[in-house]
């Protein structure tokens, strides 16, 4: 008996799938448990296995294409199944308790509007505009100069005047040429205008989606706070100088969030509508740019892991991010967030809440400054912070204290030993 195989949901907030990848073909046996395809959704590329033994008689989905989730995927049977009929009852099924909500609802009139042309994915579009199309460009021409140049089909706007301030005269009109004119103009047109258009990708909606509501819902507000990261830096050198052993700043930092939430539990809060939820665990969300935007990956009970496992950790989520290998688990749960920016050069910026966390944290790069140490001016390392908050759940004084305790962790790293 032939089966549908219908577009899964993949995650908690997936609406529709892209098939990223086929590796089975029409005409090929396929077992329970094997690899069918590769579905794209939101949040990561995941693998597809078959729940069904046969021959895959359908495919309804082509690679690159997208599909709602439930629509037929697949079917898979035995060959001489009638692959149409089975579609036709398919649609026959589904369509019919549309029809019956369709009957029970009273007549309405509407209106279509017109369906707008739909964009190019690509275009490359020759530019031959002269100065004439530039209505902002006044030209000073005799009256004389005007009629003749009407009365001889000349665009007045590509003739060089050389009358006093560049006006056009007479002998300007008696003596142009087109060729004359094109070398003279002051606005001839050169190159070409080209734009493409890329179609969003299932994550790069999930993204819009998420942020533009986070941005617009939650009233944010920042707090920010400059460490002095000497003794952090002097820390990272004497542990790396074990063997085997290599720890960035980022794993300090957020081995030292951790921490500082251990301290300060009401940032690591969540959102959840009708209640501030404190969670006891602490799940922190490493911000990984990937190719389509930005992921959050979880490293679970940060606070119980060192420096070593939290940068073990993080290099092997990142790296599966980048090749979109993430299991929809590894990036849920997050109680806080930290977006590091700093390898790329930036100093300072400010980053959107990540739902339902109450905050995140931005970090800097850390930068050579001179600072004042016992009255005297003296070579300082100084990263700058910026905390995130939503003003629901954490309050200035709360996101403060959270700041000055993160901050007594860096620049005081055994602090986080102990």
């Amino acid at each position: 008996m032939a089966e549908i195989v219908r577009m899964p949901k993949l995650s908690d907030t997936m609406t529709e799938g892209v098939v990223a990848e086929w590796h089975k073909k029409i005409g090929d046996t396929v077992e329970e448990g094997e690899l069918i395809a590769e579905i794209e959704t939101d949040k990561a590329t995941m693998e597809f296995e078959s729940f069904y033994d046969g021959v895959l008689l359908y495919i309804g989905v082509e690679k690159g294409a997208a599909a709602p989730i439930n629509d037929i995927l697949a079917i898979i049977g035995e060959k001489g199944d009638d692959v149409d009929a089975i579609i036709a009852a398919d649609t026959s099924t589904n369509a019919a308790p549309a029809e019956e909500e369709k009957a029970a609802t009273p007549a309405t009139k509407t209106e279509s509007a017109p369906t707008p042309a739909a964009a190019p994915v690509a275009a490359s579009t020759p530019v031959a505009a002269t100065p004439a199309a530039n209505s902002n460009v006044r030209i000073f021409a005799s009256p004389l100069a005007r009629k003749m140049a009407d009365e001889k089909g000349i665009n007045l706007a590509t003739v060089h005047g050389t009358g006093e301030n560049n006006r056009i005269v007479k002998a300007d009109i008696e003596n142009y040429t087109p060729i004359a004119a094109s070398a003279n103009s002051y606005a001839a047109a050169i190159g070409t205008e080209s734009y493409t258009d890329v179609p969003l990708s299932q994550m790069r909606k999930a993204i819009a989606r998420t942020l533009t509501a986070s941005k617009f819902s939650a009233p944010h507000f920042y707090l920010k706070m400059e460490v002095d990261m000497d003794n952090a830096i002097v820390a990272r050198k004497a542990i790396n100088a074990d063997e085997g052993v290599k720890i960035s700043f980022n794993d300090m930092i957020v081995k030292a969030s951790a921490a500082a939430l251990r301290k300060n539990p009401k940032v690591n809060a969540d959102w959840i509508g009708d209640a501030i939820r404190y969670n006891d665990h602490i799940h922190i969300g490493v911000a990984v740019a990937v190719d389509e935007g930005l992921l959050v990956p979880v490293v679970k009970f940060t606070d119980t892991k060192g420096f070593e496992q939290i940068g073990h950790e993080i290099k092997d989520l990142a790296a599966r991010a980048r090749d979109k290998k993430l299991q929809p688990e590894e990036m849920q749960g997050g109680t806080f967030a930290i977006s590091n920016l700093g390898m790329f050069g930036i100093e300072d910026f400010t980053s959107i809440i990540n739902p339902p966390n109450g905050c995140i944290l931005s970090v800097g790069q850390i930068k050579a400054t001179p600072v004042v140490k016992n009255g005297e001016i003296v070579p300082g390392n100084i990263m700058k912070l910026s905390l995130s908050c939503d003003h629901r759940v954490v309050d200035g004084a709360v996101g403060s204290a959270f700041l000055k305790d993160l901050k007594a962790f860096l620049e005081n790293p055994v602090k986080m030993i102990v």
